[in-house]
């Protein structure tokens, strides 16, 4: 039996020995429904704000935690899901901002979970509404001293377990202010953001204002909520006694679970009993009563208690007589909103007063009502909340990518968005392909989720186009405060004359409103600038150099020379049928043709020794190291990474010059360029450099220097700079 279920089967078994079969099973029955109800809430067609993670089964808690909360925030413009506790998947990672938990245990997954979320620079908050996150607070619960051994461990163990939990993450959201000051001695910063009403309670509170009251009693509510409260209710005994015996018409209602005690057997003829009822049905009940009566007595942990009785009984017009502690003292403006008391005395005189004069009642209910339909409703009160949690969450991107297939393109998404994320920010990629495995470059794992029908609801700061057929995707999102397009390259030609794409792609750089355009050639902001009229911001492309070890070559008499051909053959601006022409060219006997492709196939009329295709990123140093020169021959490229490749394992490189390559390919100086189109030059520039070591010795230098000067370690704040 696995940990989580052993927790459940020692909570199962403490309620049927604490609270009786009938209470069980209404628990058991609300455990369930909560589990079918909200088992696949969470769609991953959606990228929104926050998740909320809810750690309890009872539904009167998690409503005022959970669905009322997510209430606020979606009323005020943050979009939010929620999932149980015992629900949670990694994957869900993905598509949230933030993630709320509230009072959640601890398990695995949980701790899985927040660990991933700090390494994914999502944020983490803590949610309670009670001081049961650590044994000082509830060991000032008396009624927890009756329980046997077994059961107050087995509490015990619970409130540890939501400890452990509040303390993994980073913020915290706190009802009151009691629990603010202790959860801040565990997290960085609590907002108090207290229990509110529903637009449903208050539309049942409303049906319930339209029924009409008994005018023969008057009837004193007392609405326990819970069994531990019996010692709330012994501070006004009393004095609720001493009143029911003064009064014909007064009477008590006790709604929930309360032990009538033998000081009360004299007025039990008085004394009004109803179950505890669905909370849609509370507000009739309620306000069948013409005083609500909540006692507390004063200790911290019910300092840490929430106002809701007084909440819910002003949105039916019923006064509320309160012990002048916690929330009650912080909320009820006295004698106006309500009456606080603070010891016998003070009970019996604001009793007495609303028992004997009606018109009191209804000044100060009509009084409380207007304070809690406009200040205490889900709809008047969310921005705060709202605020507090957009300040925490990270800045965040969502990169736009055509696939997750390596290219030369991908590539630097991918770098950009590690660097990114490297530098605290929150990064996702969408996948026009519909990917949604995970990838990891450059030790950052970064999330993938797929765009085909993806609806993002949630905010996001920066979304970026990182081909021209994805930036349509990008401009379409209304939520979103900036929106870049990378642009790596001239796309126009890649395509065909006639071909109906070569138009589309044109479109994409004319000065489109709205869009930042940003990229990592000199070539490509030279153009964006002159012909499009664009502003540009540029930032240089760059190179792992560790991902890319030198080594010598020696060029022996003995061994032959392997040439390296690179290109998709699918591509015509790749133009690796020239590189094919050139090695026909070469002498077999001294020099083996490589070819390295990672997309298209080798055309029939090809002629090489070996073939690589799909080489994932992090292995293709080992086949760069295991050539000697690199032949490069693209008509079109924005940057060309392959020779920057090639230099830094100590390779050389014969390059058919373009306006992309020029930008740190200098002839003679860190490589050779050969006249385009001229097959006899280039296999001059492959055998001069075989023969000649002092150039060699010459291009090595050439090119150490300018791999150096492009070391992403030392252009990253460049990068950053790019999208901040």
């Amino acid at each position: 039996m696995g940990k989580s279920l052993k927790s459940l089967s020692r909570k199962a078994l403490y309620v049927l020995q604490d609270e009786g079969f009938k209470p069980f099973l209404i628990r058991s029955k609300n455990f369930v429904t909560y589990r079918v109800k909200n088992r696949g809430r969470v769609e991953d067609s959606f990228y929104k704000d926050i998740l909320f993670i809810n750690g309890c089964d009872l539904p009167h808690p998690q409503r005022y935690r959970v669905d009322h909360q997510m209430e606020q925030l979606e009323a005020f413009g943050m979009t939010c899901d929620k999932a149980f506790y015992a629900d949670l998947t990694l994957d869900q990672l993905k598509y949230y901002r933030g993630f709320v938990f509230y009072r959640c245990p601890i398990l695995p997954v949980i701790e899985e979970f927040i660990k991933q979320a700090k390494a994914q620079n999502k944020t983490t908050f803590y949610d309670i509404d009670d001081l049961v996150f650590d044994t000082k607070y509830t060991d000032q619960i008396k009624y927890l001293d009756e329980m046997s051994k077994s059961e107050r461990e087995l509490y015990d163990d619970g409130v540890n377990r939501m400890g452990k939990t509040l303390k993994l993450c980073e913020y915290g959201i706190a009802s009151t202010k009691r629990l603010q000051t202790e959860m801040a001695k565990s997290l960085k910063d609590v907002f108090i953001n207290r229990n509110v009403a529903s637009e449903r309670m208050v539309k049942y509170s409303l049906a319930a204002l339209r029924e009409k009251r008994q005018d023969d009693k008057i009837i004193m509510g007392y609405f326990s909520g819970s069994i531990t409260h019996n010692d709330d209710f012994k501070l006004i005994m009393p004095t609720i006694v001493k009143l029911l015996e003064k009064y014909d018409n007064l009477y008590l209602k006790i709604v929930g679970l309360l032990d009538l005690p033998p000081e009360m057997e004299k007025v039990k003829d008085k004394v009004l009993v109803a179950p505890f009822t669905d909370w849609k049905k509370l507000p009739n009940l309620i306000h069948s009563v013409d005083i609500n009566l909540a006692p507390l007595e004063d200790t911290i942990f019910n300092e840490a208690k929430s106002e809701n009785k007084w909440t819910e009984a002003s949105l039916v017009k019923v006064p509320t007589v309160a012990s002048n502690v916690g929330a009650f003292k912080e909320i009820i403006k006295n004698n106006q909103t309500g009456i606080l008391c603070k010891d016998a005395a003070e009970w019996e005189k604001a009793l007495t007063s609303l028992i004997e004069k009606p018109e009191l009642r209804t000044k100060i209910a009509n009084q409380a009502y207007d304070e809690v339909i406009k200040k205490h409703v889900t709809t008047y009160s969310g921005q705060g909340v709202v605020d507090f949690i957009a300040s925490k969450l990270r800045k965040n991107f969502i990169f736009v990518l055509p696939s997750t297939n390596v290219s030369g393109g991908i590539l630097v998404a991918l770098r950009h968005a590690s660097i990114l994320k490297k530098h605290g920010y929150d990064v996702t990629l969408a996948s026009t392909m519909r990917d949604k495995e995970n990838i990891i470059h450059e030790n950052e794992q970064l999330n993938v989720i797929p765009f085909s029908n993806l609806n993002v609801t949630g905010h996001v700061d920066t979304m970026v186009a990182t081909m021209w057929s994805t930036l349509s995707c990008v401009a379409s999102f209304y939520n979103c405060d900036h929106r870049k397009y990378l642009v790596q390259n001239f796309e126009t030609d890649f395509y065909e004359y006639t071909k109906p794409e070569r138009a589309l792609a044109n479109t994409t750089y004319s000065r489109i409103p709205g869009i930042d355009y940003i990229t990592i050639s000199k070539w490509c902001e030279k153009w964006l600038t002159e012909d499009f009229h664009n502003q540009v911001k540029f930032a240089p492309n760059g190179i792992d150099l560790s991902m890319f070890p030198s080594k010598k070559r020696t060029f022996k008499k003995d061994q032959k020379v392997k040439i390296l051909i690179e290109g998709d053959s699918k591509s015509y601006y790749k133009n690796v049928d020239e590189s094919f022409k050139i090695t026909d060219q070469l002498d077999r006997e001294k020099f083996e043709v490589h070819y390295l492709s990672y997309n298209g196939k080798p055309k029939r009329n090809y002629r090489y020794d070996k073939f690589y295709q799909n080489i994932p990123h992090s292995e293709v140093w080992k086949i760069y190291q295991n050539c000697d020169v690199l032949l490069k021959t693209s008509i079109l490229e924005s940057f060309s990474y392959p020779p920057l490749e090639m230099m830094a394992t100590g390779g050389f490189c014969v390059v058919r010059p373009n306006d992309g390559n020029i930008e740190y390919l200098k002839d003679g100086e860190n490589c050779l360029f050969y006249k385009p189109g001229d097959i006899d030059d280039a296999v001059a520039k492959i055998n001069q450099i075989v023969s000649d070591s002092s150039l060699r010795d010459k291009l090595a230098k050439g090119s150490q220097k300018t791999v150096a000067s492009r070391d992403w370690l030392k252009i990253e704040n460049d990068i950053v700079k790019l999208y901040t």
